[in-house]
């Protein structure tokens, strides 16, 4: 018998390639990689679930993809070395009916694992092989690490930069706190790369949704939207 969630992706996948197709050179390119290590735990992982969807369906966030013409986007979540899985495989997405039927598969996507540690490096190696696989070289090619820890599993983010051309490549960082200032030093000394890095805090998942409707907005370029406020950057 197929599974259910490999016939849900198909029928996504299909009703989005029937909706929109990048018409003209596509103007970015965008990896959403999300931590599911063992530190997150299942009420975190719904906020960060329902908070990423929220976000991806907010009013300004849709304006902002359709100013652009339309993105590639493609969403993992990740944890120990060798624990990176699909949410969502590069999609085009051209507005809010594109952008809701991602966030109806993120909500129906079950958590993989919940028990392995924080590979960083892993996950950015596996981020920048996402791009290179990407249907089209965007202008900009940007990733979106979300975490709540520094990397204590396998090589750095370091090693992962060192093994690939980063030119034209920018990361930037969603971090949850809890408290701890640490996290976002080590965002801003070892994982943020490229024109434009930032770091964009949040104290607890409970605001995961704002936090990441900030920083999509800003990677979006869409700074007439909204007022964001000056955060953590480097480059």
């Amino acid at each position: 018998m197929t599974p259910r969630p490999f016939l849900r992706r198909m029928a996504l996948t299909a009703g989005l390639a029937l909706a929109a197709a990048p018409a003209a050179a596509c103007k970015l390119s965008l990896v959403l990689a999300l931590d599911v290590s063992a530190s997150v735990d299942a009420r975190e992982y719904d906020l960060q679930q329902e908070g990423l969807a929220r976000a991806l369906t907010d009013p300004e966030v849709v304006g902002a993809v359709e100013a652009q013409g339309g993105i590639w986007l493609s969403i993992f979540e990740w944890s120990g070395a060798r624990h990176q899985y699909e949410q969502l495989p590069w999609t085009f997405v051209a507005g809010g009916a594109a952008l809701a039927a991602v966030a109806g598969e993120l909500r129906a996507t079950p958590r993989q694992v919940a028990e392995f540690p924080t590979s960083l490096g892993y996950a950015l190696g596996h981020a920048l092989n996402l791009l290179k696989a990407a249907p089209e070289t965007c202008d900009r090619q940007v990733i979106d690490v979300s975490g709540d820890g520094v990397n204590n599993d396998g090589f750095p983010p370091a090693s992962a930069y060192v093994a690939h051309d980063m030119s034209l490549v920018t990361v930037n960082g969603l971090v949850i706190t809890d408290g701890d200032p640490t996290v976002v030093r080590y965002y801003l000394q070892s994982v943020i790369q490229g024109p434009g890095a930032f770091v964009q805090p949040t104290n607890s998942y409970n605001d995961y949704e704002e936090a990441m409707r900030r920083k999509l907005l800003r990677e979006l370029g869409a700074f007439s939207y909204v007022g964001l406020p000056t955060g953590p950057q480097g480059g």
